[in-house]
């Protein structure tokens, strides 16, 4: 028998795909010769469901569903062959959990529309219900109506575990509530992630926050402050920031803030509730905030840099001919200028907006091409610079440059050590110290089996590695890659690409 855990996540699973086929609980019911009441159940995580069934169901709505629990999918891929076609940019992860936090300032109701179902908000909605949070999927919408009141006594904790984005609940929540407890949180695991930062940014609202072994605990004394100096231009600690700010009614000036995509996003957001904000993409943000915030309002995600730059260097690596539409320019220019020097050769099309009308987006279309590698070290720096979500494709995309190319992660302890997982594939790597690594280029990449890394960006770039390698590959445990990336087997399918699920029965 499964435990209740893995029948709410398979339920969870079925119910996202067949809501994305436009089929009902009734049609789907009938197709495999059940009742409506028996796929409710099934969905709801009530009843439990033999691999027979799951069979059925998979069958039915052309998927398959075959997992126990989260972080047992396992994908196969027969690699070495050219993408063709169009693909559109998904929407954000790190947009669409800033917006889940943020609605918690609302006593309204919120609806998000273009919502990913990606296991990172599949997580963050566990906590929001939990919590006595309403939430409504219908398709790609989400629809959340708050409590009248907030309680975290039973709070799951199991699922706020598993995110760091459940630190971004304190910013909102200290306006809900005086005290309260939140677990600590995991997510990718990418060495020794402090959460300080965020600490001395809301003690300026008379925050404290304890960190005890397994929890957060947070006592507060609504402040109004004037002035707020970010001990590091975090993203997180940005948004959180502004949640604390945008729920207070007075002004408050934040200096060394990101500017960074799901920063702005965050601030379109809120300026839908009255929350002013000055310095709008830069970094002093003056914020004057709504003493309490009672409305229903609607809003459509954005589009996410890393998932186009996902696609670029697929398309790279794989030697294709792609278009890729909805690319969100202004947060690829720099990674696009690179990879022109690299001899990198592709169109886009005139700047058009998104459905925010802030967005600026074009469609961008790849051409085969013979990349060099750069002189100069490849890194990150926050917006305006190259991303650090998207430094590691340049980590694969450069076994396919000519020469040696320096990729340079300082921010996090132990990424660089990931991008040597290349090498099974046949890459030719030299890790310089836990920041920095040579890669060689070009090289002829083959196909292997390997075990997804604990964190996302790395685990993304073996996947696209595998699509450029001759012959077999297995990519084993994707529960990070589904944490960031919504139906991204699927979407490769549509592609060309040879890959699928592994039936483990």
């Amino acid at each position: 028998m499964l435990c209740f855990r893995s029948m709410q996540h398979i339920g969870t699973r079925i119910t996202d795909v067949r809501e994305t086929a436009g089929m009902t609980q009734e049609a789907l019911a009938k197709k495999i010769g059940t009742t409506q009441s028996a796929i409710a159940r099934i969905e709801s995580g009530r009843q439990n469901v033999s691999a027979d069934m799951l069979k059925k169901i998979g069958k039915a709505l052309g998927k398959n569903l075959i997992t126990l629990s989260p972080g047992t999918v396992n994908v196969s891929i027969e690699g070495g062959k050219k993408l063709s076609g169009v693909i559109e940019t998904n929407t954000s992860k790190n947009g669409a959990v800033g917006l889940l936090c943020a609605s918690l300032l609302n006593k309204g109701k919120t609806t998000l529309h273009k919502m990913p179902r990606i296991e990172e908000v599949h997580r963050l909605v566990e906590v929001l219900e939990s919590i006595d949070v309403k939430v409504d999927w219908k398709g790609s919408t989400l629809t959340i109506t708050p409590p009248k009141s907030f309680s975290l006594q039973k709070i799951d904790v199991e699922a706020a575990m598993k995110t760091r984005s459940i630190v971004m609940f304190i910013g909102p929540l200290i306006h809900q509530l005086r005290s309260f407890s939140l677990p600590q949180s995991g997510g990718c695991k990418l060495g020794s992630r402090t959460v300080k930062p965020h600490f001395y940014a809301l003690e300026h609202f008379g925050v404290d926050i304890q960190a005890t072994d397994d929890a957060f605990v947070v006592k507060t004394s609504i402040k109004q402050p004037e002035e707020i100096i970010l001990y590091e231009s975090g993203d997180t600690v940005t948004e959180n920031a502004l949640f604390a700010a945008a729920g207070s009614a007075g002004t408050t000036i934040i200096k060394y803030a990101s500017s960074n995509y799901m920063v702005q996003e965050v601030c379109t957001f809120l300026q839908l509730f009255g929350v002013k904000i000055e310095g709008f993409g830069t970094t002093t943000l003056t914020v004057t905030g709504v003493g309490s915030i009672n409305q229903d309002i609607e809003y459509t995600l954005a589009e996410d840099p890393t998932d186009t730059m996902f696609f670029l260097a697929a398309a790279v690596v794989t030697n294709s001919s792609i278009t890729i539409t909805r690319c969100p320019i202004e947060f690829l220019e720099l990674e696009l200028l690179k990879l022109e020097k690299m001899g990198f050769k592709y169109k886009k099309s005139k700047v058009y907006y998104g459905h925010n009308g802030v967005i600026k987006l074009v469609d961008i279309t790849t051409r085969p091409s013979k990349l060099v590698s750069l002189h100069e070290k490849v890194y990150a720096r926050p917006y305006p610079g190259l991303n650090i979500d998207n430094l590691p494709f340049f980590a694969v995309i450069a076994t396919q440059a000519e020469g040696q190319t320096l990729i340079h992660d300082w921010v996090y302890e132990k990424r660089a050590i990931y991008f040597t997982e290349l090498d099974k594939l046949g890459a030719e790597t030299v890790l310089a110290d836990p920041h920095r690594i040579y890669i060689n280029g070009p090289t002829k990449l083959k196909g292997t089996e390997l075990i997804c890394p604990p964190a996302l960006r790395p685990a993304t770039i073996l996947l696209i590695a595998m699509l450029g390698a001759s012959g077999h590959s297995v990519l084993r445990n994707i529960y990070s890659i589904n944490r960031g990336y919504e139906k991204l087997v699927e979407r490769l399918e549509s592609l060309g690409a040879s890959i699928s699920y592994i039936d483990e029965f």
